[in-house]
């Protein structure tokens, strides 16, 4: 039997994004709008709507919806907001964040990703959305700053120079710490080189290259 896709995306987002407090009725409004079975692999359709993280590729995942719904949230995107999200992946949190945004300017290490998804976002009508191949952590930089940062894959510990990349007041999303215990974390930009910090949730998801824990010498 054919799935159907439009009931399943509403029972996500009835069922596992809603009640894991994500109420904000823009945030339910996107998700409910891209149709994620069109941003994962062929072979993972069927689970577009399921409660896991999908491969990607290259040891990457695509978050889980309910993970998705809480960043979105918490970002507070307004629709004049320049948004930088580091890790392309799917391109469905790209989709989601121009749909709730200005513009999105989006950077991920692999080229496959961003020719895969440049491709998704073009057949859904995303003309917002501009995409870089860079390696964020040390070496891409970007134009000007931005009112929101969203990182889609783990850090250990937030590269500095992150941070200068947005404008006071603004607010960065990023998983950071030990796996498999790591925190998401809203940063909002009081000025001054001041940032305030609070934990959202607790999540274990892959580390962006550059990004993982040092090396521990074991004797």
């Amino acid at each position: 039997m054919a799935m159907n896709f439009e009931q399943a995306r509403q029972n996500m987002v009835e069922n596992q994004v809603r009640p894991w407090e994500v109420l904000d009725g823009r945030v339910l409004d996107v998700i409910s709008r891209v149709h994620r079975e069109d941003f994962v692999a062929a072979a993972h359709r069927q689970l577009a709507f399921a409660d896991l993280c999908l491969p990607l590729g290259h040891g990457e995942v695509m978050m889980k919806p309910v993970v998705e719904g809480r960043v979105l949230q918490a970002l507070e995107l307004l629709p004049t907001d320049r948004v930088l999200e580091i890790g392309t992946g799917s391109g469905f949190l790209t989709a989601c964040l121009a749909g709730l945004s200005a513009q999105v300017t989006s950077v991920d290490i692999h080229a496959d990703f961003i020719t895969a998804a440049s491709q998704r976002l073009q057949s859904t009508g995303v003309g917002n959305a501009t995409l870089h191949v860079g390696e964020a952590v040390s070496t891409w930089q970007p134009d000007g700053q931005f009112d929101v940062l969203l990182v889609t894959g783990a850090v250990f510990t937030v590269p500095p120079r992150w941070l200068s990349w947005l404008k006071p007041g603004g607010r960065a999303v990023v998983v950071r710490g030990q796996s498999p215990v790591q925190h998401a974390t809203l940063l909002t930009h009081e000025g001054g080189g001041r940032y305030r910090e609070e934990i959202l949730f607790e999540t274990d998801l892959p580390y962006l290259t550059h990004a993982e824990p040092p090396s521990r010498f074991v004797f």
